[in-house]
């Protein structure tokens, strides 16, 4: 079994990424089931300007959109609510709606690239005491930039103990070492395998501990075959995660990786 835990939805800047994509790579790729957020929440372009409000979306309209393709789908599809800290407040409304749907949302996700905002700063305090009120993980993209900087997640983790994190990518763009060491040093602090070479993740496995990292990969940012190769037809990462890492953990190791660590962590409608 193969659970991805970083999966996206939507159609915003240069990504179109239809529910019917996220399916189909899916079954191509024999993925059980993912943890999927809608893009269509992001913030910000690619040089972190703020969207005109024209080609903003609401949170709760693409938490909607989001919740229709999981309930078409409950038994491959789970949702991580992806907010915006920089340009809309946490309503009662929007928690009512999460609130309502905890049978389909698992955790609440940040980026803090595309929000322009410090992670564990003003902004995001609201929907971090939220998530810790409420028992809900959080899933937050890392990079080497200030605002999304594992060390932002760390201080955050550290504040708020009763909660869960999850750097995504293990510190996007850097050698992931950082990212490993702060794991190993926090409880509450995780990682996922997003754009992380396998040697990278048999480091974390080795420093932070196997239970404390999920299989993650960013698809179908790639289009269908993001498990297969890039935009530029080069092979993806991913074919070592399946092809490569079985030979170099255990059967049970590679099991808690790829799949059993997920269910344990986010709470999946899913038999072990």
């Amino acid at each position: 079994m193969i659970v991805d835990t970083h999966v996206h939805v939507g159609n915003k800047l240069d990504f179109s990424m239809p529910p019917e994509t996220v399916l189909a790579s899916m079954k191509k790729y024999k993925i059980d089931y993912s943890l999927v957020s809608s893009i269509d929440s992001t913030e910000t372009d690619h040089l972190q300007k703020l969207l005109p409000k024209e080609l903003q979306t609401p949170q709760e309209e693409s938490l909607e959109i989001l919740l229709d393709f999981v309930k078409k789908n409950p038994d491959k599809i789970g949702a991580a609510v992806w907010v915006k800290p920089a340009t809309e407040k946490l309503s009662k409304n929007f928690k009512k709606l999460i609130l309502d749907n905890r049978d389909y949302i698992f955790a609440v996700k940040f980026h803090p690239f595309h929000s322009n905002v410090v992670f564990g700063g003003e902004e995001t305090k609201a929907y971090i005491e939220f998530a810790a009120e409420n028992g809900f993980p959080i899933v937050t993209h890392t990079a080497a930039t200030f605002e999304s900087h594992p060390r932002r997640v760390y201080e955050t983790a550290k504040k708020y103990p009763s909660v869960n994190f999850v750097m995504v990518h293990l510190g996007l763009g850097t050698d992931n070492k950082e990212a490993i060491s702060l794991a190993a040093e926090c409880k509450n602090l995780y990682g996922d395998t997003t754009w992380v070479p396998v040697e990278n993740t048999l480091e974390f496995i080795k420093k932070a501990g196997i239970e404390k990292i999920f299989f993650g990969s960013d698809s179908p940012i790639d289009g269908l075959d993001t498990y297969h190769h890039n935009r530029k037809g080069e092979k993806s990462i991913y074919q070592d995660y399946f092809n490569k890492l079985p030979l170099l953990l255990g059967k049970e190791e590679y099991d808690m990786l790829m799949w059993k660590n997920a269910v344990d962590f986010f709470g999946l409608p899913l038999k072990k």
